[in-house]
């Protein structure tokens, strides 16, 4: 069995560890594009999550005009259709909120954290053959969750008996992910995500570091975010290679 397929197979349960899970107020929405978004996001595994990686990129949890639409992690559309030339089906999820349709790929809202990301990214390695040779990109939790407003909530504002079960079935899932694609460095991006991993892989051998996170809620991240994460990169002694 390839990577790919083993990788897809830690995805499924993770999608059904969490999808067992239950979420109260604030919460009244809670997305998994596990599931309703899985043949994109099979799409990308298969295409791009094959072999060993150096370098994991690990973010918090979707974004609604991100990941939630496109299932691909930072996943805005434009750059997952016609960089990464990903492009199928979405679903929909059980209860949708009717603030945050989920429109797949027809998704005309714009995810600025997938944008900077992905568009850094693009910028440096060109061709996404290139960095996805040494590179991935997930996500430590797969689902999104909403108020009724609509409002986003992270997983670290989940109340401590909502989140020690949720986070337990995504520190496993990250192990296994680890496990897998052996990779020298995990970088968090953002606080939330180096620390999770920092918290789940203690027994593993290899380096955990941060880079800032892309979102326009980040007053730094609105100044140069692309120039302020190839700093951090080369101070942490990895110069991208193109």
């Amino acid at each position: 069995m390839s990577h790919a397929e083993k990788m897809i197979r830690i995805t499924r349960t993770l999608r059904r560890d969490v999808g067992e899970l239950h979420f109260g107020s604030p919460v009244s929405h809670v997305y998994n594009p596990l599931d309703y978004a899985r043949r994109a996001h099979h799409q990308y595994i298969r295409r791009y999550g094959d072999g060993r990686k150096k370098i994991l990129l690990l973010g918090m949890n979707p974004g609604p005009f991100g990941m939630a639409q496109t299932g691909v992690p930072f996943g805005e559309v434009s750059w997952v259709r016609d960089w990464m030339k990903i492009h199928t089906s979405v679903e929909k999820p059980q209860t949708e909120h009717p603030k945050r349709p989920i429109l797949g790929f027809q998704c005309t809202r714009s995810e600025v954290s997938g944008q900077r990301l992905w568009g850094t990214i693009a910028d440096h390695f060109v061709s996404p053959d290139r960095f996805f040779a040494h590179h991935f990109v997930i996500n430590y939790c797969p689902l999104i969750f909403m108020e009724p407003s609509g409002r986003n909530v992270t997983p670290d504002k989940l109340p401590q008996a909502e989140r020690s079960p949720l986070f337990d079935a995504c520190d496993r899932s990250l192990q296994r992910v680890v496990r897998l694609l052996e990779p020298e460095w995990i970088l968090g991006v953002g606080a939330f995500a180096r620390q999770r991993a920092e918290k789940a892989l203690t027994d593993f051998d290899l380096s955990v570091g941060q880079i800032l996170h892309p979102s326009p809620a980040n007053p730094q991240a609105n100044r140069d975010w692309a120039g302020t994460v190839r700093a951090q990169v080369q101070e942490l002694g990895l110069c991208p290679e193109t």
